[in-house]
């Protein structure tokens, strides 16, 4: 027979337990979106005062070009396509889109060539495929997931990835192709501000002495120039996929954020889906990418997430600076930047395209 002492206390300890506060209940997880519910988001890179004095015609085309990239991605999936193939058919467009330092229209290295770089991840199996340091592949993210699918590598780089780009027959080009005068004048600016000489044009390129006035393009410098998507097809599976020409004005050699898993691309149907641009150094150390998608396996939302790692982590490390695109489960897409603008936009199964330029 029990004591009254200690069935009080018994009865003590059971009231507590029922007035314990709502906080410090489980976090929520997030609920899966309904099957059918697609989801998509693009970013074309971000960057801070050039947003300021952003022309109208400028802040169109950017506007027009993200239309573009944001439909051959929803196109995809309006299909029942799947996530894989509708990032890689949203970053290819931005790819051939000179206005974006990715593929066509890439940054230079201070030796004059393009050094691009790529990444593709697979939510429903976490396989992965990146690229880095490769000069002649006109999408360097087809060139990726070809080395996620063909190879049992997740990262190829240099002479040795563009010799695989071409033993696949993946399309390559001559660097004339790669080539923007709006890119070359922006590196000029660089390496004179630096005060490096400025190596020669590359080979197959118009002389400068043949474009004077009007003919110059203008420059809309945003310092970092990455795109990416994130997706959710039908089936409930996320994919990502980062492409990137890199800083200008790198040592030949540099590599960022973007070709490395969990530091500027990510996805795990476990969690969401995370592209990245920004500061990559940043980025790598943080293993940017990857702490997004733990946050929301620990519980918090993808927007909590994506907004602790970029406006409280990446700003505590002084230069940090960047943005990310980020899917859930929740097939809700969701964004943040602690920098002035980022080009981006989004569309849900259902729902108009939603376009961000300023």
């Amino acid at each position: 027979m029990h004591s009254p002492g200690r069935m009080a206390l018994f009865f003590l300890l059971a009231s507590f337990a029922f007035l314990r506060p709502a906080s410090a209940a489980a976090p929520a997880v997030q609920a899966d979106a309904p099957a059918g519910s697609w989801a998509i988001a693009i970013h074309g890179g971000a960057g801070e005062d050039e947003w300021l004095h952003m022309a109208p015609a400028t802040a169109a085309a950017y506007h027009a070009s993200l239309a573009r990239a944001l439909a051959a991605g929803a196109s995809v999936l309006q299909r029942n396509g799947e996530a894989l193939d509708a990032v890689q058919a949203a970053v290819q467009v931005l790819e051939d889109d000179p206005l974006f330092n990715a593929g066509r229209g890439s940054a230079f290295a201070a030796d004059g060539t393009n050094e691009m770089d790529a990444a593709i991840m697979d939510g429903s199996n976490l396989q992965a495929g990146a690229v880095a340091a490769v000069h002649f592949t006109r999408h360097p993210i087809a060139l990726a997931r070809t080395v996620m699918e063909r190879t049992p590598y997740v990262l190829m780089v240099g002479a040795g990835a563009d010799a695989f780009a071409r033993e696949q027959h993946i399309q390559q080009e001559p660097p004339a192709f790669f080539f923007t005068e709006m890119r070359w004048q922006e590196f000029a600016t660089i390496m004179r501000a630096s005060h490096r000489p400025m190596p020669p044009r590359p080979r197959g390129v118009p002389p400068a002495a043949s474009l004077t006035g009007s003919a110059l393009p203008p420059i809309f410098s945003h310092r970092f120039g990455t795109v990416g998507a994130v997706a959710r097809d039908n089936a409930g599976h996320l994919a990502a996929a980062t492409s990137t020409g890199g800083m200008q004005g790198k040592l030949p050699g540099r590599v960022g954020d973007s070709p490395l898993i969990g530091a500027g691309t990510y996805a795990s149907d476990r969690s969401c889906a995370v592209s990245g641009t920004g500061v990559g150094e940043y980025f790598i150390r943080l293993t940017l990418a990857r702490q997004v998608c733990t946050l929301v396996e620990e519980g918090r939302t993808p927007q909590q997430a994506a907004d602790q790692m970029i406006h409280t982590e990446l700003p505590s490390l002084k230069g940090g600076e960047g943005g990310v695109i980020v899917l859930g489960l929740d097939g809700v897409p969701v964004w943040s930047s602690n920098t002035l603008g980022m080009f981006r936009a989004r569309q849900q199964a259902g729902q108009p395209p939603e376009i961000h330029v300023q």
